[in-house]
């Protein structure tokens, strides 16, 4: 198994366990060791993992964080672990007093959930108020695991990391900026675009129309990129049916029979609904069957595991199973509408696991 499939499959536990999981010292032991553990590094061993490790302030003795990753005898990694149910953010200024006396470059902040790595971007040997990389190991991206591979003790070097952390910082810094203007466009965000495609004055009754066309027009470009990607890939996907469909004529013939034909929106649909889910469970578990009056989307091809079906004629829906079998449907004007309908989608997911 390599590091991704190990990263996920600690994830997938993790979001398991969690329910089970009641003291501070249970998420020591069923979480944060375990990945401490799968970065390459004995648990067992206090020349590679102290455990509540000294970091006197000062006149107070006695102060210990609860694990420092060690190397030739020093901290290169300090770690301050928490419930799983506390919130990190009133909990970094304890870390950055154990920082400080340490000769730690790294430090990291868990609820056995949600990680935040540290460093001294802004200051030497004061760690920075801000993260410069995080992440929820149950939603981890492929991205941040090839980030979080850098930790290992098989890869770690403090240049190669450090090098790295300050444009991780500023992109994640980004990234959330440009959400946040997305979701919610500032004054500064419209004016910005208003102003060049528009050449009156920028009256507030202006502003306010320009505030809901720029939201718009964002969710469309985004829409429209998504779409692409997904198009490239039903590409794929079709190649890939023509060269079995060279192999073996069976299943045209059949599909021939029965009067089921499979348009490319059906497709297009199913892949939809896959990049909406892939955050909550594992995508090669979504399959579709196409039947004469609708197209339904399974889980882990069982159809007692009905995630969807796709209603695409003239009107189309999306329609869902309520706990009593009874369809439930929702009017879309676009395969692009299923994006509206995303939580319920994932609320069924989380009920088919569940039973």
């Amino acid at each position: 198994m390599d590091f991704k499939d190990e990263v996920r499959q600690l994830g997938t536990r993790t979001a398991k366990m969690i329910p089970q999981i009641q003291t501070e010292e249970a998420t020591k032991n069923a979480l944060i060791m375990p990945f401490i553990r799968l970065l390459g590094f004995d648990v067992f061993d206090p020349f590679e993992v102290n455990p509540e490790f000294i970091a006197d302030i000062g006149i107070k003795k006695g102060e210990k964080v609860d694990y420092a990753i060690m190397k030739d005898g020093e901290p290169i990694i300090i770690i301050e672990c928490k419930h799983h149910l506390e919130k990190l953010d009133p909990h970094n200024s304890q870390l950055f007093r154990y920082f400080h006396v340490t000769k730690a470059k790294f430090s990291l902040l868990t609820n056995g959930l949600n990680y935040r790595f540290y460093t001294d971007l802004n200051d030497p040997n004061k760690m920075d108020d801000k993260p410069f990389f995080e992440f929820n190991i149950a939603e981890i991206k492929d991205a941040q695991i090839e980030e979080l591979k850098k930790f290992h003790k098989s890869y770690f070097d403090i240049e190669n990391i450090s090098n790295t952390a300050s444009d991780l910082k500023f992109t994640n810094e980004l990234k959330a900026l440009i959400t946040s203007e997305l979701r919610d466009p500032s004054t500064v965000f419209v004016k910005h675009f208003a102003s060049q495609v528009y050449q009156g004055k920028l009256t507030e009754k202006i502003l306010a129309q320009f505030t809901e066309l720029v939201k718009r027009s964002s969710n469309q470009v985004l829409n429209d990129a998504i779409t692409d990607r997904l198009k490239m890939a039903l590409g794929k996907e079709e190649a890939n049916s023509n060269e079995t469909e060279v192999k073996s004529t069976a299943e045209p013939v059949m599909a021939t029979e029965t009067g089921i034909v499979t348009t490319e929106e059906e497709i297009e649909g199913y892949f939809v609904v896959k990049s909406i889910l892939r955050e909550v469970v594992d995508p090669k578990r979504i399959v579709h069957r196409d039947a004469l009056s609708y197209f339904a989307i399974l889980l882990d091809d069982n159809n007692r595991k009905t995630i969807c079906r796709l209603y695409l004629g003239n009107k189309k829906y999306l329609a869902v199973l309520d706990e009593n079998k009874k369809e439930v449907k929702y009017e879309i004007n676009s395969i692009d509408d299923l994006y509206q309908h995303s939580g319920v989608l994932t609320d069924i997911i989380n009920r088919l696991e569940k039973k």
